[in-house]
């Protein structure tokens, strides 16, 4: 055998006896320890009891026939003054000159008479405090930056003219009529 060729065998040799020796020392499993952490997990919370709703709802009466009429029902005469001031309050409507109607949609057509507009809201509230002194229906709506007063609103326009009449007399405001809108 040539020597090259015993160095490999004595080479393999020493190297199958290295692993045969270290393996089982290097790979014994002593290494390797378990890791027991602490659960960090808290225990479930108690569940409630489901609690079941019934509901009641009473019979209600039959209607299918009619109520008996209830007794009349007396009532008492109205002081003189009270009817005074009643009948004082009722607003007068002038059919002839000035019907009150509806529009397209079947809303009751409605004029109010605006007043100002104002940026300060402070210079509104005080025109509207003059005006409520004075025995008027005022509002106000915000419109962007303004802050317009008005006085209504009244199914008729021409009781709107003599009230601008008097509030240009009175305040010195000459407002102008508009229709009347929720928004």
């Amino acid at each position: 055998m040539n020597d090259g060729f015993k160095q490999r065998l004595v080479g393999a040799a020493i190297l199958i006896l290295a692993a045969v020796i270290l393996i089982p020392v290097l790979f014994d499993g002593a290494g390797y320890k378990e890791r027991h952490l602490e659960s960090s997990i808290p225990t479930p919370p108690v569940e409630p009891q489901l609690v079941e709703i019934k509901t009641e709802s009473p019979q209600l009466e039959d209607t299918s026939a009619p109520a008996e009429p209830a007794e009349p029902v007396t009532v008492a005469v109205m002081p003189e003054k009270i009817a005074q001031a009643v009948a004082e309050q009722k607003p007068q409507v002038d059919l002839r000159n000035d019907p009150p109607s509806l529009d397209q949609q079947g809303v009751p057509v409605a004029w109010s008479l605006q007043l100002a507009s104002f940026k300060d809201e402070d210079n509104a509230k005080g025109l509207r405090r003059k005006l409520n002194a004075a025995g008027h229906k005022v509002y106000s709506r915000k419109n962007g930056d303004l802050i317009k007063v008005f006085v209504g609103p009244d199914m008729q326009k021409t009781r709107l003219t003599a009230l601008q009449a008097s509030i240009k007399k009175e305040f010195g405001l000459d407002g102008i009529i508009v229709r009347f809108t929720t928004r």
